[in-house]
């Protein structure tokens, strides 16, 4: 084994600067025969621990670093000059030091990098070794300015920090001049000095050959292209993980500084235990004097709020769950939950009923952290907290739209420094991988989108490579999509930048900096690891996540208190309204939790729920597991009498009988391992979770254990065989119904209140998406489906949100319009307060000027605000610049001292009147207020461009844009739509394209346009943007083969009766005519498009002619 150690590495975790990947990395270690490596990543430590566990799991000595960024003086001051340092953990305090250095770079000393000073070394300087650094260290540096004695000096200094033993002198060759330059004064200091020295590579990428791809890195981290010649690059292609030998051939004549590598590598002695849990002490203990005790008070006191204190058999349960609780030593997280959550309901913050196996917990549902009782549903606790499997609990919770005010009182209860959110990092999908390289390779973008739509973002690059004959073909004749697609591969699932996570909360039993490396993000303070490594170092964490539902719940209820008078107790509702499944079987789920998709609609329709029981399993049922198999057609058909449940052994049928026969819940896997073959719920969870994630070992010797205990308890050994391979293969499909239980407590409250209070319900779903313009599209049509009219906003009738307004109306809310902002509608409404506005003037007059803006002005027009009270939008807009600037300007007089308009005009009507012009014109083209109303709402809401056509259209058989998305490929469609965007590419053969967005009143496509078909359009697309497309379904795409103005008058003719003579003839008439107008053939009500050759003119004399030659009721022009 090479006693050569790489000290000096960068791994994809330096984001963007960095190409190793830790499993290559670890690999290529083994191969070299080393017998350690170090990990030392920019001024980061995101990768030590996913570093840490498969080195060791290799046989690798993990050795954790950073190579930090260095302030030249205090990390205080803003100097964008910096250093680079390299740091080695040598032991445990090492380890923790370097862990305290790294979040104070970030939360102290940040300024465009993290940054330590030598004071911060100088106090966390315990355990750790310091190597001087690459090229950008400031002994380095110090050297090639020709400050020698300056660098002495600073060698001095580290020493003094670190220990004489503890610092060493980096030598590096990449074949740079400067680095030579540096060498010759680093070994001069290390002889002089007597400072050890070390040989180390500045390793970023794994390979040689991926030099190219580090630059392909930078280039992606620096925005810019490979051919852009001012871009930061690295010199040369050698700084690359080399083999021991390469190393040994750059300084030859240094045996010690290789052989000093190895003897770093033998003193760090770290060892991190991954096999306790860090519990921090519940703060409010009161009278009780553990958290057991307090605990166990809480529940029995939820017995009896709930009316269940003579009910033996939750007794029974509860007494079971504190069991295990207590023996596990998990009363704290309990309190420490049920003490967030009684926070949030306190200061009306609305809870979810539950989310996953915590819904099982009885001791959960007594202290109101669950909404869902266990018992009734048959929910198992050793599903969340099993005692055979010794892990941390996990409740996770949803909160409305004030998740953020849980996480505050959090930090304020644990202390800030015990709290942080966590980070978790945005890797590179496929198709981004493919963009982002096509971008750097400066390759067209139609090409790249082209290559990007054949991949799937699931299953990566090399799997569509082998599913995708198209897209292998393009790869294997095409040199520079083979180029994208190599490169894309080699950056695909590289980390790409840090976020703060979701939801995951990290609550200390000590202060976080100490324990766990952390950073500045936004507001947020974010741990560097992510959710699993700091789970797998025993960390409590909690998901507090924001859920859009209960935001949508919480305001329907108070829109109905406020609009009706009526207080709803949503927790409960009659969970048997036959009105309600009545409801849900129409499909028009459009706002019901997790029923919302086109396949919970047509779910809905065909499985037509009847009680709660159905909700749950359909939310199981509606995944991809079971839609890809014949489970869910079965489960139907059962369900409706069409086929009868089957049950390979009558103890299976207490069981199974809520789901005719099927095992749908990994539940049932539970209770039949526990009731056919004696397993302990326990155990049972462990066979549950070794089928769902196929550990073949696992489940061959479970099959064993199953079978033998079945037997023994009567069942035949066949008959055990067969259940074992039921429960086996319906594993793999089997959904937690203690989350699908809890989730359809969600699911039938939002049906409940869409079907019971749809305007206050669609009102509230309205607001909870203000912003998302394609939502509020959809949420329009569903609304419409169900019988609302969505009134346009109002300057005297709108509030902020959307709002009901009278019965079946919801009023458009003003927050929804582009360049409104809130300080705007609050001075709106306050000023509506005293009484309505009446006219533009009568607004400006009365409004607080300075919360409005001429933008929010003009959008408010645009919108239609002012309907009501002005003769037309053209006046307004004709005038609304000036008369904002000339009130504004009053407004800033007024300010100023001057308290009246009669200060400052004689007479203040004359000055209204005359000096403002308020003129009247013509109003708007229908055309154009539709087209504003899309710029300043998103939608086209007062009408659709496309009705002005509806004359014509009926003419024609044509299909919606939504049948067209839904239409099988390469079917050939026609479709009316209207044109909403336009882009015009040129072609590599420097011809033009285009790709068009069109929509009709329900959805929208996108349409290709390819240069032999742009060059016959004779009209402008952007002024004729009704259109008539008939193209070729692809994808989600339409490839246009004829594109027609519906402005354009057509010719219809029905050629049904015509025979084949008759047709020929007319072709050849048609040929000759030569005319503008497109002709539409009709047979059996079928149309047929024809080419341009077959134009025609509407001259007198053509329709002379067409009147000798057919029926009148055979064409007709349109």
């Amino acid at each position: 084994m090479s006693n050569f150690v790489h000290l000096h590495n960068h791994t994809a975790f330096s984001l963007l600067d960095g190409a190793i990947r830790i499993d290559s990395l670890i690999k290529k270690t083994k191969e070299y025969g080393m017998k350690a490596a170090a990990i030392t990543d920019h001024g980061v430590l995101y990768g030590m621990i996913e570093f840490y566990r498969k080195a060791k799991k290799e046989g690798i000595k993990p050795i954790i670093g950073a190579e930090l960024y260095l302030a030249p003086g205090s990390r205080f001051e803003k100097n964008r000059k910096r250093y680079h340092l390299v740091l080695l953990a040598q032991n445990k305090e090492g380890y923790h030091n370097l862990i305290q250095l790294v979040s104070k770079a970030w939360l102290e000393g940040f300024y465009y990098k993290p940054r330590v000073d030598k004071e911060l070394l100088a106090e966390y300087s315990r355990g750790l070794i310091c190597l001087s650094a690459c090229l950008q260290g400031e002994i380095p540096q110090l050297i090639i300015n020709g400050n020698y004695d300056l660098a002495k000096k600073a060698a001095s200094d580290y020493q003094a920090i670190f220990g004489r033993d503890n610092f060493f002198l980096e030598l590096q060759d990449h074949n740079l001049q400067k680095e030579k330059e540096a060498a010759q004064g680093l070994l001069r200091l290390s002889r002089e000095e007597k400072i050890p020295a070390v040989v180390t590579n500045d390793s970023h990428y794994l390979n040689k050959k991926d030099a190219e791809l580090q630059d392909i890195l930078l280039a992606l981290q620096t925005g810019t292209t490979v051919d852009d010649e001012n871009r930061m690059t690295f010199s040369g292609e050698e700084f690359y993980y080399k083999s021991p030998s390469e190393m040994q051939a750059l300084f030859p004549e240094l045996e010690s500084a290789y052989q000093n590598t190895g003897k770093i590598a033998d003193r760090v002695k770290l060892d991190l235990d991954f096999n306790h849990f860090y519990l921090p002490e519940y703060p409010d203990l009161g009278k009780a004097k553990s958290p057991e005790e307090l605990l166990k008070k809480l529940c029995f006191k939820g017995l009896k709020v709930k009316e269940m204190d003579s009910d033996q058999q939750a007794l029974d349960r509860l007494k079971y769950e504190l069991k295990i609780i207590f023996e596990m030593g998990y009363a704290a997280y309990f309190l420490i939950v049920y003490d967030f959550v009684k926070y949030a309901e306190d200061n009306g913050i609305m809870v979810g009923p539950g989310r996953g196996s915590a819904a099982g917990s009885l001791v959960a549902y007594l202290l109101n952290i669950t909404k869902v009782n266990p018992l009734k549903y048959g929910l198992i606790f050793e599903r969340f907290l099993n005692p055979e499997r010794v892990t941390m609990p996990d409740i996770d919770i949803d909160f409305d739209e004030n998740r953020d005010q849980i996480i505050e009182y959090v930090r304020k209860r644990y202390g800030t420094e015990r709290v942080a959110q966590i980070g978790t990092f945005g890797t590179m999908a496929a198709r981004a991988a493919v963009r982002d390289v096509g971008r750097v390779l400066a390759i067209p973008y139609s090409k790249v989108d082209r290559v990007a739509k054949l991949i799937s973002s699931r299953r990566g690059i090399e799997q569509s490579l082998k599913d995708q004959n198209k897209l292998a073909e393009l790869y294997q004749n095409d040199r520079e999509i083979k180029e994208l697609l190599d490169y894309a591969r080699g950056v695909e699932g590289l980390p790409r930048h840090i976020s703060t996570h979701a939801a995951g909360v990290i609550i200390g039993a000590e202060p976080l900096a100490e324990i766990v490396p952390l950073q500045q993000q936004d507001e947020s303070v974010i741990t560097q690891l992510p959710m699993g490594d700091l789970e797998a170092l025993g960390l409590l964490k909690m998901d507090f996540l924001g859920l859009r539902n209960l935001t949508v719940i919480k305001n329907t209820l108070r829109l109905i208190e406020k609009r009706r008078d009526k207080k709803i107790d949503i927790d409960n509702i009659p969970l048997a309204d036959p009105e309600v499944y009545e409801f849900l079987s129409t499909g028009k789920t459009a706002g019901v939790f997790q029923m919302e998709s086109y396949l919970f609609q047509s779910l809905n329709r065909k499985m037509k729920p009847e009680k709660f029981n159905d909700l749950i399993a359909m939310l199981a049922l509606g995944r991809p597991g079971p839609l890809g198999s014949n489970i869910v057609d079965d489960f139907i058909a059962i369900r409706h009498g069409e086929k009868k449940a089957e049950y390979l052994h009558p103890k299976l049928k207490p069981i199974l009988e809520e789901t005719f026969g099927m095992i749908l819940y990994q539940e049932q896997v539970m209770e039949i391992a526990s009731s056919l073959a004696g397993y302990s719920m326990g155990e049972a969870d462990l066979l549950r979770r070794g089928m769902g994630k196929k550990k073949l070992e696992l489940v061959a010797a479970e099959r064993e254990k199953f079978v033998k205990g079945a037997v023994e308890r009567g069942v035949e050994e066949n008959t055990a065989q067969e259940i074992f391979d039921q429960m086996e293969y319906f594993a793999g499909y089997g959904f937690n119904k203690s989350h699908s239980t809890a989730y359809a407590f969600l699911a039938y409250q939002t049906a409940y209140l869409k079907y019971h209070y749809s305007e206050e319900f669609m009102a509230a779903l309205f607001s909870s998406v203000m912003g998302n313009q394609d939502k509020i599209a959809d949420y329009i049509k569903a609304s419409r489906e169900i019988g609302l009219k969505i009134l346009a906003p109002d300057i005297n009738r709108s509030y902020h949100d959307f709002t009901a307004e009278d019965e079946d109306k919801i009023r458009y809310g003003l927050k929804a319009i582009k360049n409104v902002g809130s300080a705007a509608i609050q001075a709106l409404v306050k000023a509506r307060k005293e009484r309505e506005f009446t006219s533009l003037i009568d607004f400006l007059k009365r409004v607080d000027i300075s919360a409005i803006n001429v933008q929010t002005l003009e959008a408010f027009i645009k919108a239609g605000v002012f309907d009501q009270i002005a003769v037309s939008r053209a006046s307004l807009l004709l005038n609304y610049e000036d008369l904002y600037n000339k009130y504004n300007n009053l407004a800033k007089h007024r300010a100023q001292g001057q308290q009246s308009f009669a200060e400052l005009f004689e007479d203040q009507n004359d000055f209204m009147e005359e000096d403002l012009n308020y003129t009247e014109v013509e109003e708007l083209k229908t055309e154009i207020i539709l087209e504003q109303e899309k710029e300043f709402l998103g939608i086209y809401l007062s009408a659709h461009p496309l009705d002005q056509y509806q004359e014509k259209l009926k003419h024609l058989k044509t299909y919606s844009v939504n049948q067209v998305l839904k239409a099988s490929e390469g079917q050939k469609i026609l479709t009316a739509a209207y044109l909403t965007n336009y882009k015009e590419h040129i072609t590599k053969r420097n011809n033009k394209m285009a790709f068009l967005t069109v929509s009709d009143q329900d959805e929208k496509i996108e349409v290709i346009v390819f240069s032999d078909l742009f060059r016959k359009i004779r009209f402008d697309l952007r002024e004729n943007r009704g259109l008539l497309i008939y193209g070729e379904k692809n994808d989600d795409q339409l490839i246009a083969k004829k594109i027609i103005s519906l402005k354009q008058k057509l010719l219809l003719m029905d050629i049904s009766q015509l025979s084949q003579n008759r047709i020929s003839k007319l072709k050849r008439y048609l040929i000759k005519k030569e005319g503008n107008i497109p002709v539409l053939l009709k047979r059996n009500n079928k149309l047929i498009i024809t080419a341009d050759k077959y134009n025609i003119d509407s001259s007198q004399q053509t329709q002379t002619e067409l009147a000798r030659a057919m029926q009148k009721s055979e064409y007709k022009f349109i």
